[in-house]
């Protein structure tokens, strides 16, 4: 599996309670690969209308959001696979 960039959006699997999920990733490749973890920003599709959530419009996921408020960092191990870009 490729390292994950910033600005990529993965398939996740957030374990049982969070379910498996696009995220946005936000951090900076890893440079030691033993400690290999990836900073994220979980997509939603249960809009609260909250401040803290982003709607990003895209090809490749259903009509939603990214809620900054539940920011995670989380193994490599985790991500599924890529789901394509988000660009300015």
């Amino acid at each position: 599996m490729s390292s994950p960039k910033r600005s990529e959006v993965w398939l996740v699997d957030l374990g049982y309670v969070a379910k498996v999920r696009p995220c946005l990733v936000i951090s900076i490749p890893a440079l030691d690969q033993d400690r290999a973890l990836v900073t994220l920003v979980p997509h939603t599709t249960s809009s609260r209308s909250s401040r803290f959530e982003v709607q990003i419009k895209t090809n490749f996921l259903r009509e939603g959001v990214f809620d900054v408020q539940n920011i995670i960092t989380i193994p490599h191990a985790k991500l599924l696979r890529k789901l394509g870009n988000i660009t300015p």
